[in-house]
């Protein structure tokens, strides 16, 4: 599987307007999971992974607990989530997961993102099946070993595991995730994860030079741009 998630591109704050911007994408993440899975991050493993990957990325205090205590009161906003895949340039393939209150407004907002590339937006699962839908954690490790060991005593599925100048990489379908986080926190500890979130990894990369490089970059700003967008996915490779 080699590192293929590092290729979905992260969101750089450089100005104060793009960090507003990713401050109110965490923000309305953590509300809607505090919502659907409960306040406790201790009884909210997805929660909780959202807060510390929130608080990696920088994301202040008063931001998190604005969500969570949003949350708590109940009524607010009702955010659906929402999956949109299509070609972008150079004929990759992208997936964008959205959280949105109003899907026509999100799915006509992608959309114009795909046409001003000169893309094309797609149907569902026109693209997603050349992906696999993983739970990705990352974090130090001495014995790639004595993980697989502890995933597979707690009879967690695991796709792939990777060891690399001291880190370890483990891959596991989407519905292990909370089994394989709780696994590996059992049996090294307080783990501080590098990256601990469910993503989608191309199986197959395709390689783009020149100007499709300029295109699909101006493609994910337009995308990253979008309120509604919280992820963006793709098999690009520059």
């Amino acid at each position: 599987m080699g590192r293929a998630f590092q290729n979905r591109k992260e969101s750089m704050a450089k100005t104060s307007d793009q960090k507003a911007k990713v401050y109110s994408k965490y923000g309305r993440e953590i509300y809607v999971c505090a919502k659907s899975g409960g306040i406790d991050p201790d009884g909210n493993l997805a929660l909780r992974s959202l807060i510390d990957r929130a608080k990696k990325d920088q994301v202040p205090t008063h931001v998190i607990d604005k969500a969570i205590d949003k949350a708590k009161g109940g009524g607010g906003e009702d955010f659906d989530t929402a999956r949109y895949e299509g070609f972008g340039p150079g004929n990759t393939m992208v997936i964008v997961d959205c959280l949105s209150d109003n899907p026509n407004r999100t799915f006509g907002d992608v959309r114009t993102c795909f046409n001003k590339v000169k893309s094309k937006i797609g149907t569902q699962g026109s693209v997603s099946h050349m992906f696999d839908h993983n739970a990705i954690f990352v974090f130090s490790a001495e014995d790639e070993d004595a993980v697989m060991e502890a995933l597979l005593e707690a009879d967690v599925d695991v796709t792939d595991i990777e060891y690399d100048e001291g880190k370890v990489t483990v891959f596991t379908p989407n519905t292990e995730y909370g089994k394989a986080r709780h696994a590996i926190i059992e049996s090294f500890g307080n783990v501080d994860f590098d990256v601990d979130e469910i993503q989608f990894i191309p199986q197959m990369t395709t390689e783009i030079s020149g100007e499709e490089v300029e295109q699909f970059e101006r493609f994910l700003d337009l995308l990253n741009d979008l309120d509604d967008v919280q992820r963006v996915y793709h098999n690009a490779e520059f």
